[in-house]
């Protein structure tokens, strides 16, 4: 609980989430993840991006990816927490209406296929955590309370701090769309995330092009190369409308994740 997040602080963005354009292809190359996070031998490049983990190795097939959940940026959501006096940050934007939750540490550990394949049946995802950000934070499905869709401007989605992350009642913070705070340090293309099944999720941005959901499968995803895969590999997009990070399930077989 003493790693404290990197402190970084951007423009402040409005919850409608603007995007930049960059090259797919020139997504952030570096693997270096931060000096509190241990890597085990045989850990392959990409998943050392994972630069919020605490502990990266390989168990079997798997990848394990162990991370505290922290934001290593700014937010309203760190007022009265250990963290207040260094990544506290007043969101003053309009619409905007923080929940009455704050930030805890947890011990999240993830267990991702370290050969994701396409499933043979696609099984509905699970209850809130469906995948880890490369900050550690875990990204959530795009339900909010009662298994309803999230909308701009209504419900749980106001509550978004300005770079699209909030707690639940249990101190969990995650993302349900796209972590900007991410694309905007690393490349609207960049690797953001490894969802469950153990394929990768990037910007919304592909070859110049900003995607949209209609641009994408039943599962918010598609095969093509990438700075990181490239002789092509399946890997889910971000898009700003919904359903934001993954559709009708995983398009592989999901690993696990606990805390």
């Amino acid at each position: 609980m003493n790693r404290l997040p990197r402190i970084a602080m951007l423009s402040a963005l409005t919850l409608a989430m603007g995007f930049s354009i960059t090259a797919c292809k020139n997504s952030d190359d570096s693997t270096t993840p931060d000096a509190g996070t241990t890597v085990g031998t045989d850990v392959p490049a990409v998943y050392k991006k994972i630069y919020g983990a605490s502990e990266i190795y390989v168990e079997g097939n798997y990848i394990v990816v162990k991370s505290k959940g922290l934001p290593d940026h700014k937010t309203p959501y760190y007022k009265g927490t250990q963290w207040e006096s260094a990544l506290y940050v007043n969101d003053t934007r309009s619409g905007f209406k923080a929940n009455s939750n704050t930030i805890s540490s947890f011990s999240y550990v993830f267990k991702i296929p370290k050969t994701p394949a396409v499933a043979a049946t696609h099984k509905a995802l699970g209850a809130a955590t469906i995948g880890v950000a490369i900050n550690g934070v875990p990204i959530f499905n795009q339900y909010q309370m009662e298994n309803q869709l999230l909308t701009p401007g209504a419900g749980e989605y106001v509550s978004f701090d300005l770079y699209g992350g909030h707690p639940t009642p249990f101190s969990e913070y995650h993302y349900h769309v796209e972590p900007n705070y991410l694309t905007a340090t690393k490349g609207s293309s960049a690797l953001i995330g490894f969802l469950l099944d153990g394929f990768p999720l990037y910007g919304p941005v592909e070859n110049g092009k900003t995607l949209t959901s209609n641009d994408l499968d039943a599962y918010h995803g598609h095969t093509t190369v990438t700075a990181d895969y490239p002789t092509g590999i399946y890997h889910y997009h971000t898009t700003a409308d919904a359903p934001y990070i993954n559709g009708n399930g995983y398009y592989g077989t999901a690993g696990t994740w606990s805390k």
